[in-house]
């Protein structure tokens, strides 16, 4: 600090250009060198502030009065509130006319949120806002790589007086600035001199308390002064009302005065007497104080990784419940209301717990939770619930009925933090597992749309796409992080929560807020029950009450349940844009969830006693852990190359990859027999022809007996299906003809690839089908049996009116008709026999199956691909496809391949692009930023679009509630846009991201301005597949590379039937599974002429009817005792459901839920409601 006695030009100040040749310095603070090294905590101890900055010119030391940065509200450790930095100098002449200037230089200000200042020259406010800096860094201790940013407030010299002058620093929002230099220039006649008050009133609170004594109820006002000098008795008094004396200290001191409540805002006058003498004086707004109960829910939000390393994460996490214990046997003596109560965030901590730790240890943790030490919620992680599968997402509750069983405590509260929205399936699931409650805290900032602005504090029932299950829904003051924000209970905080309170016009006297301690994975922080303590000893109201959320939650409903808005709608989420970041293990995830689905029903229909639960429970979790919304660590877009996020990204990346492994591991042994028939592997089909097919889609051949001349054909969906089967080589080395289990051939066709495939017919409901490969075959319709290839594929096409070809740039399977752009590759035509017209709309300039590249956020930059290489791939009489090879922005190579099959009336679409990686110097920069999208534009007149999520269907903008994401959705099996006479259905198996109408998805890093989401969506035909993106600027990944598969299936259709698409698209994702038999029983075998008849075997092990009911979910239950069936209503009406039972037959059939525990009976026939839910449990023993 430098101290002149009366104004001269400054060599700093003039160094830096901030004087002219009317105006002389007055003061200064700091030196004008980007560096801040003369100031208090410098460079690198923003960890350490504590007090705001209290400079007195002439006395006071930048060293260690005038902190290097300068906080603001965003900023949790240093309170989450305004700072106020006060420069207080005298004058001993003041100039009286022309302008003085407070010049400012800063060496940097945070990047994302920047501050908004209050400037105060002896009481005249100035406002400004300050742009984004350039980062962290700087205030971590590198000054050098900040970005300087220099600001003038002038004002009329006559705001200067004779006497004591200071000046008010105030941030208002935003984050932390960093000084440089900061002082004052003055015309002349200004002349310094020492500061005459030695007593200050820096600050005086209405604080939101009321006390109740004596038949009076009174509110508190805390007064805070600064006194610098010598010692001194003073009077603290409110302006005909109460004094107090107090004893003037060197530094801080606070004083609290009671006066009379207010029901109003009221302004009344502090003032500071010294010897009989008014020195300082402020005015305060008393402000009315509502009688509220506020229950604090402490608990740790979960992140498996990001803040560390997910091995440390679990071993913090369960060291988390055990200090929560011991938190709460020590405050278990305390006031009702003030005993610490520990929240299970997500119920994967308290799995952990009990496998890892000892017995003595599990009965302590099962003691604490019947005691209500420990509150378990019912939510297994915080999952991008979007993502999810119907089944994945009815597993995310089943640990919570299961820990429920074994505390005998009911788990009805769900906790989940930092997620901003829920898939509308997920209030089913909810409920399904016994859910009532829903504590949703989203991220307080950052691309959450206008969720906190819409819901904040406004609780709700949400009900679910069936119209009956519901939850209460309710976000908290600041969502999960205001303990980030405050750092500690205080009277600032209360008196912000009011002031939210009254903000949203909050009508009720019950609330309450989350503490998650100081971070993410943070510790238990028991510091609450001090405060809660003394202020419900000190106070009447507000009465905080620490407790579960289930507690705060049903006291609320029984108070105010009845007066609750009721709000039915896609809560279309958010975060889940980030899977697309790695789309590779994002689409071998998808196939794991539907894999385990398939392997669970297949034990029930071979082997139901031994269904290895365990192995279950343990793949599922795989799955979910997945789809957990910490993708990697903190610095994985900043630092792609850095050892935290490298580690970080192969353990995520393992949980798809162990799902893979252990989903195909379950499926062979359901399959698998005594003569040992299965030992692994899966059965989708993966592209052929063209490049070879990447991990993401491997499969390989069940390794069975040589010299197999039969497949059985498993069907593990509720309905009748006819589709194509594809075989390995290995598989099919008996030959390539095909017979059905009655002797008659069925189309088959060798592929380049050397697979053979076929068409599989009526395959019924969870049953099989026998085919018989290769030989001579006398059977009615043949002819002589000739084994001539030709001969028999003619044979079995002869009833058909046309076989699939490939000529040119168009495929035709005799239903299906497409024509491919010669120039582009995209489909310019697509027509269905027997539905008139072009389902290709290429007047936007785009058409189907486009490739479009984006870098950056700008769509003038949008790309395409390069000139493309068709030819034939395969051309009948089965199967005929097309390959499409080019060139293609941000690939090495893009090869699209159509395909089309003699009879079915569809067209598989199979993109594998082999991503080429974006090497940016920084990839928070424009570009930096990438995205892959597919253009679907359909021409259907007038049509809506209606999305598949899981447990329901949803319409864009028609079936999205309030706060929703518009710029891009979830999907989960398939699309269908749809007039009243005709329309497509969609299907998308690798990539769940889609846009609708346009190339919306262009928000890149942070978002926090609500006002930049898209509001509406209006009506449109086109969908954009958003395949893959590093639009995120921390946690997902910064780049991807190598070959990953994209595969879409398009239909053609009449009226829209929503039953159907469900059926059709879930044919593709749980397809039929071909296994080779190895010794044909003899029964099934008639000798003819060196011939064969194969029989049919086996009956369904269960039909539904109507169709469309469909089973979701068929399981042995977890205790061996039955085998739990759920159905879904598929379609957009209520349906009467009826069981039909093959060879086995239940002894009993019972309503069930996520538990599978018996609930009521069923008779014959069951109610699902349309997108409903039931669960049955059919006992066998």
């Amino acid at each position: 600090m430098t101290l002149f006695a009366w104004a001269a030009p400054s060599q700093s100040a003039a160094a830096a250009g901030r004087d002219d040749a009317t105006q002389a310095i007055l003061w200064e603070i700091g030196k004008a060198d980007q560096n801040n090294a003369e100031f208090a905590l410098a460079p690198r101890g923003y960890a350490q502030f504590q007090d705001d900055a209290f400079f007195v010119i002439g006395s006071s030391e930048s060293k260690t009065d005038w902190p290097y940065v300068h906080p603001g509200p965003a900023d949790g450790w240093a309170g989450a509130r305004p700072h106020t930095f006060i420069v207080l100098f005298g004058l001993s002449g003041a100039p009286a006319t022309d302008e003085c200037r407070l010049q400012v230089d800063l060496i940097d200000t945070q990047g994302a949120s920047p501050p908004k200042l209050r400037v105060e020259v002896n009481g005249r406010a100035f406002e400004r806002s300050l742009p984004a800096g350039a980062g962290d860094a700087s205030v971590f201790g590198q000054p050098d790589r900040g970005r300087e940013h220099k600001f003038t407030i002038t004002f009329p010299a006559s705001l200067l007086r004779t006497g004591d002058n200071e000046v008010r620093i105030t941030t208002l929002s935003g984050s932390w600035m960093l000084y440089d230099w900061i002082g004052l220039t003055v015309p002349a006649g200004a002349v310094l001199a020492d500061v005459q008050s030695r007593t200050l009133l820096d600050e005086v609170i209405s604080v939101r308390a009321l006390r109740e004594q004596e038949g009076r109820t009174q509110q508190p006002i805390l007064v805070t002064l600064r006194h610098f000098g010598e010692e001194a008795d003073a009077v603290v008094r409110l302006q005909g009302g109460p004094a107090t004396k107090l004893g003037l200290k060197k530094g801080r001191q606070q004083v609290e005065l009671m006066v009379d409540a207010v029901e109003t805002p009221t302004n009344r006058q502090v003032m500071v007497d010294v010897d009989g003498k008014t020195v300082a004086f402020r005015e305060v707004t008393l402000k009315p104080v509502r009688k509220l109960a506020v229950f604090i829910t402490p608990h740790s939000h979960t992140d498996i990784g990001y803040t560390e390393i997910q091995t440390a994460i679990e071993a913090k996490q369960v060291q988390n419940l055990l200090d929560g214990m011991a938190a709460a046997k020590r405050t278990a003596d305390y006031p009702e209301g003030a005993r610490f109560v520990w929240n299970v965030e997500v119920l994967w901590a308290a799995d952990l717990y009990l496998h890892r730790l000892s017995n003595e240890q599990r009965a302590e943790f099962l003691d604490a939770v019947e005691k209500g030490q420990v509150v378990l919620n019912g939510m297994y992680l915080n999952e991008l619930t979007g993502l999810c599968r119907p089944e994945e997402l009815v597993r995310l509750f089943r640990y919570s009925t299961e820990l429920a069983r074994q505390t005998g405590v009911p788990i009805d509260a769900v906790m989940t933090s930092d997620v901003p929205g829920q898939t509308w399936g997920t209030v089913t699931a909810m409920a399904h597992a016994g859910i009532r409650y829903f504590s949703t805290a989203p991220n307080y900032f950052d691309r959450i749309g206008t969720i906190l602005r819409e819901w904040e504090n406004n609780p709700f029932y949400w009900v679910g796409p069936d119209g009956r299950s519901k939850v209460l829904v309710w976000i908290p003051f600041w969502g999960y992080a205001m303990s980030h924000r405050y750092g500690k209970m205080s009277p600032q905080l209360v008196d912000d929560m009011y002031a939210g309170l009254e903000k949203r016009g909050y009508p009720f006297d019950i609330t309450y807020v989350r503490w998650s301690g100081h971070g993410d994975n943070a510790v238990p922080d028991p510091a609450i029950c001090e405060f809660v303590k003394d202020w419900n000893a000190r106070y009447a109201w507000p009465r905080f009450i620490i407790s579960g959320t289930s507690e705060a939650f049903r006291a609320f409903e029984q108070h105010y349940g009845d007066l609750l808005p009721v709000v039915r709608g896609d809560w279309t989420p958010y975060w889940e844009d980030g899977a697309g970041s790695s789309a590779l293990e994002t689409a071998m995830n998808r196939a794991s969830s539907d894999r385990l689905a398939q392997a669970e029903t297949l034990f029930a229909m071979l082997k139901p006693s031994e269904y290895p639960a365990a192995a279950f429970e343990d793949a599922w979790n795989k799955v979910l852990l997945y789809s957990e919304h910490t993708w990697g660590a903190w610095c994985s877009v900043s630092e792609p190359q850095r050892k935290e996020t490298l580690e970080q990204w192969g353990i995520k990346k393992g949980y798809a990859e162990a799902a893979d492994k252990q989903s195909r591991e379950l499926l062979a042994a359901a399959l698998a027999t005594d003569q040992g028939v299965a030992r692994s592997n899966s059965f989708e089909r993966e592209a052929s022809n063209g490049p070879a097919p990447s991990e993401q889609h491997r499969q390989t051949s069940l390794s069975v007996a040589p010299g197999a001349g039969a497949v059985d054909v498993f069907n593990t969906l509720s309905w009748r299906r006819t589709g194509l089967v594809t075989l390995s080589q290995e598989l099919s080395a008996a030959g390539d003809r095909v017979l059905d289990d009655k002797g008659k051939v069925v189309p088959s066709q060798r592929l380049a690839s050397g697979e053979l495939v076929f068409l599989a017919g009526n395959v019924p409901p969870f049953a099989v089908r026998r085919y018989a490969l290769g030989g001579i075959v006398k059977a009615e319709g043949l002819g002589d049996g000739s084994s001539s290839t030709q001969d028999h594929r003619q044979a079995a096409l002869d009833d058909a009116t046309h076989r699939a070809i490939a000529q040119g740039a168009t495929l035709d399977s005799g239903i299906i008709r497409l024509r491919v752009d010669e120039k582009t590759g995209g489909i310019v035509e697509l027509t269905a026999k027997a539905i008139g017209g072009n389902f290709a709309d290429t007047s936007g300039g785009e058409a189907l199956n486009d490739y479009l590249y984006l870098p950056g956020d700008d769509l003038k930059d949008l790309k395409r691909n390069g000139p493309v290489a068709i030819r034939v791939g395969e051309n009948g009489p089965l199967v005929a496809s097309l390959i499409i090879e080019s060139a293609a922005p941000g690939c090495k190579k893009l090869v699209r391949e159509l395909r089309v099959v003699t009879g079915l009336d569809y067209v598989e679409i199979i993109n594998t692009v082999d991503k080429e990686r974006l090497n940016a110097k920084s990839y928070h920069a424009k570009e930096g930023k990438e995205s892959v999208n597919f253009a679907f534009p359909f021409a259907v007149p007038d049509g809506d679009i209606l999305l598949d999520i899981p447990l329901g269907v949803t319409r864009p903008e028609a079936d999205q509630m309030p706060s929703a994401c518009k710029n891009w959705f979830t999907v989960g099996r398939w699309a269908d846009v749809s007039n009243k006479e005709r329309g497509v259905t969609w299907v998308t198996l690798d990539a769940p991201l889609v846009q609708v109408g346009g190339i919306t998805a262009t928000l890149l890093n942070s978002q926090y301005n609500p006002d930049v989401w898209r509001k509406h969506v209006e009506p449109t035909q086109k969908l954009y597949s958003w395949a893959m993106n590093n639009h995120w600027g921390t946690n997902y990944r910064a780049y991807q590379e190598g070959p990953t598969v994209f595969r879409f299936i398009l239909r053609p259709h009449g009226r829209r039937d929503t039953a159907e698409a469900s059926r059709f698209a879930t044919t593709f994702s749980q397809p039929l599974l071909a296994v080779r038999v190895a010794q044909p029983p003899s029964a099934g075998i008639t000798p003819e002429g060196g011939g064969a008849t194969w029989k049919p075997i086996g009956m369904p092990l269960l039909s539904v009817e109507p169709n469309d009911v469909i089973v979701t979910a068929l399981k042995p239950s977890n205790d061996g005792q039955a085998l739990i069936v759920r159905l879904f209503g598929a379609s957009a009406e209520t349906k009467s459901a009826r069981l039909q039972w093959g060879d086995r037959q239940p002894k009993a059939v019972f309503l069930s839920d996520t538990s599978e525990q018996p609930g009521k009976r069923v008779a014959d026939r069951i109610e699902v409601p349309a997108s409903g839910l039931v669960s049955l449990r059919a006992e066998f023993k």
